[in-house]
């Protein structure tokens, strides 16, 4: 080969080379910045600081940036994660604190309201009561059949009782002479008045005096304007027997329980069905309410009493009598007494799920020697608020009691003279008299029939002793 032809090949050869360098050079420049722009544009949407930095950091290979820029992200993850957990903490703190005090607001008002009822209850009204005498009891005559219950006016100036015979009539308390007289109605009878056509179990009046209600063995209510005893709606649902109804005090809410196990609550005023309640295991065979929105039930033969709180929809279950629970009243917001056909009396706080008291054989025992049974509790009343109690039986006498010991202890007071089934029992409103519903049948049954017994309402007046003068001033 010749020397031109070799410094040709050569220069071409250096050419070449340069020229490669040269593309490579402008590649990797062209990678360079193309990695430099898309690690800037990612640098500057998640740490803004960096492209502040004075001195230019030290090129990175792709790779390496792609691999950091990712454990940053994760870093951001997961301390955005720690915050919204702390905020979730915070909130919940927050909260809890808020239903700490709510508590601590609401335990305060039970507190004073506890407190104010225990001052109510520390006079002695019980210790006041005089035994009655025969000329203290007034008979009301009407029914031609056993009274089964029977409610008084607020204004204590009227008396509604009603029967076996189907029939309702309103008393005046003054005079006794009959107002008003809602006969039975006959069955498929049509164009009659509106009316009762099987036995008149249980009845409730508001607290205002507006409304009247009452039920029936043929599952019915039947909602009267108390004033004037006209009808005014019937309302249906319960399956069996009505046995116990209640207003809740202030209101026109009413409760009903029955036969068929439940407890069902009514708007009167609207006239309409609330909501229907479940638990007994047995037909309930009373039922009574104050101002709270709740009611207690006495079970019957499934032996427990139960206070229903219906907002909840939830119920508390209590166990103490040994028989059949018939009969129940509450005393105030938190005691009850309770009567069942083992012959006890209970004495109950809402706090506890055994009796506070109990009085067993209250009414006595009757039958041959060696076969005594006591005398079933028919029915109890309590005078609100105060310490005062009566029960009734079939053993001739309405009994007094007083709730001792911050209702831990009953003890009994006198007896009132009445012979017969004592079926129904209330106290007025002031405590001036109590009101006997008397037959010559148990109310919900014809297990025995006293015939020397009679059909009628009995207002027996309270006399109370003259309060002790105040003791004489020192020095006086």
């Amino acid at each position: 080969m010749s020397a031109t032809a070799v410094a040709h090949k050569r220069g071409k050869s250096a050419s070449g080379a340069s020229a490669g360098a040269s593309k490579r050079r402008r590649k990797a420049d062209s990678a360079g910045d193309r990695g430099k722009s898309k690690g800037g544009g990612k640098m500057n949407e998640e740490i803004s600081s960096d492209s502040e930095s004075e001195s230019p950091a030290p090129r990175k290979t792709e790779e390496e940036e792609e691999e950091e820029l990712e454990e940053t992200a994760q870093e951001k993850k997961l301390r955005l994660a720690k915050l919204y957990l702390e905020q979730l903490r915070q909130q919940e703190d927050e909260k809890a604190e808020a239903r700490a005090f709510e508590e601590d607001q609401v335990a305060g008002r039970l507190k004073e309201d506890v407190v104010s009822m225990e001052g109510e209850l520390t006079q002695p009204l019980s210790a006041q009561i005089q035994a009655p005498t025969p000329a203290d009891i007034r008979v009301l005559r009407g029914h031609q059949l056993s009274i089964t219950c029977l409610v008084i006016t607020p204004d204590d100036l009227a008396i509604f009782s009603a029967a076996k015979d189907c029939s309702i009539i309103k008393w005046s308390v003054e005079s006794g002479r009959k107002l008003h007289v809602i006969p039975r109605a006959k069955k498929g009878a049509e164009g009659q008045p509106p009316g009762h056509s099987s036995h008149v179990l249980c009845m409730a009046i508001s607290s205002d005096g507006k409304y009247l209600a009452s039920g029936d063995c043929s599952k019915l209510i039947l909602i009267w304007e108390a004033q004037s005893c006209r009808h005014l709606y019937t309302f249906t649902g319960h399956r069996d027997a009505v046995s116990g109804l209640a207003f809740r005090r202030g209101t026109h809410q009413l409760y009903s329980t029955s036969h068929d196990r439940s407890v069902k609550v009514w708007n009167v005023a609207e006239n309409s069905y609330v909501e229907t309640l479940f638990g007994h295991q047995d037909a309930v065979a009373a039922l009574d309410a104050l101002s709270r929105e709740c009611c207690v039930t006495a079970g019957g033969r499934d032996g427990t009493v139960r206070v229903w709180k219906i907002p909840e929809e939830s119920q508390l279950v209590f166990y103490g009598h040994q028989g059949s629970i018939d009969c129940i009243h509450l005393i105030n917001e938190e005691h009850m007494v309770s009567g069942a056909d083992d012959g006890s009396v209970a004495l109950w706080g809402l706090s506890k799920k055994r009796p506070l008291a109990l009085q067993r054989e209250a009414h006595g025992l009757r039958g041959e020697p060696g076969l005594e049974q006591p005398f079933w509790v028919s029915s109890v009343a309590a005078l609100l608020n105060t310490d005062l109690v009566a029960t009734g039986s079939h053993s001739s006498c309405v009994r007094l009691w007083q709730c001792g010991e911050g209702f831990r202890q009953l003890d009994h007071l006198c007896d009132i003279p009445l012979v017969g089934f004592i079926n129904s029992l209330k106290f007025s409103s002031t405590g001036d008299f109590l009101v006997a519903g008397v037959g010559q049948e148990h109310r919900l049954g014809r297990w025995w029939r006293i015939k020397e017994a009679r059909n009628s309402v009995c207002i027996v007046r309270l006399r109370r002793a003259p309060a002790a003068p105040a003791a004489p001033a020192a020095g006086s």
